[in-house]
C-alpha cells in the first residue's frame, strides 16, 4: 500500500509540473490601427488564444480574422471579404521561440525578443519582435507592438481606396496568462 501511494505522489508531482511547463492565455487582444491622412481604421479582437511552453521558451498565438470588431459594419464586411479574405484564410497567426533567457519564476518586468514567424492571409513571414513581460504573483502577462507591411503577405489594397488605408499597421498583442 506504501508503494502504491509514493508511486501516486510521484506521479501527480510529475503530471503537474509538466503542465506547469505549458501556460494558456486567459486573456488575448489583438488589436491593430492604420493611419492616413484620409481615414483612421482600427479593430480588436478579444478572441485570440496564445500559449507558452516555459521549457523551451516557445510562444504562439492565432486569432480569428472574422473576429475583429470595427467601429462600423462595413469596414468589418470589406477586411473580411476583400482585403483579408478570411474565407480562404481564417485566422492569422504566430509561433516563435523568446531569444535569450526567460526567468518564468522571477516576479517583475522583462524585457525580451521573439524570433519566430507570422503568418498573415497566408504568406509567412520572419519576425523578430520585441516583447515585455510582467510576471505577477505567478501570473504571465505579455504586451508588444509591431508593424506589419500590408505588401509583404499579399494583401492587396484596391486603387480606389489606397488613400485610406495605410501601407503599414501598427499591431498591438496584449495577453494574460
Amino acid at each position: 500500500m506504501k508503494k502504491v501511494v509514493i508511486a501516486v505522489v510521484i506521479l501527480v508531482i510529475g503530471v503537474s509540473s509538466s503542465f506547469a511547463q505549458k501556460i494558456k492565455s486567459s486573456k488575448l487582444e489583438i488589436g491593430f490601427f492604420s493611419s492616413t491622412p484620409v481615414e483612421d481604421i482600427e479593430a480588436l479582437s478579444k478572441t485570440g488564444v496564445s500559449i507558452i511552453d516555459t521549457s523551451n521558451n516557445q510562444i504562439a498565438f492565432s486569432v480569428k480574422n472574422t473576429s475583429f470588431v470595427f467601429p462600423n459594419s462595413l469596414m468589418q464586411e470589406h477586411f473580411n471579404e476583400k482585403y483579408m479574405e478570411s474565407n480562404k484564410f481564417p485566422q492569422s497567426s504566430f509561433s516563435g521561440v523568446f531569444l535569450g533567457a526567460v526567468d518564468w519564476n522571477k516576479e517583475g518586468v522583462q524585457k525580451v525578443n521573439v524570433q519566430g514567424t507570422l503568418n498573415i492571409h497566408g504568406v509567412a513571414m520572419p519576425r523578430s519582435i520585441s516583447v515585455t513581460l510582467n510576471i505577477k504573483n505567478g501570473k504571465v502577462s505579455g504586451t508588444t507592438e509591431f508593424k506589419v507591411r500590408t505588401s509583404d503577405h499579399k494583401i492587396e489594397i484596391p486603387k480606389i481606396v489606397w488613400e485610406k488605408i495605410a501601407e503599414e499597421i501598427k499591431v498591438t498583442v496584449n495577453a494574460v496568462y
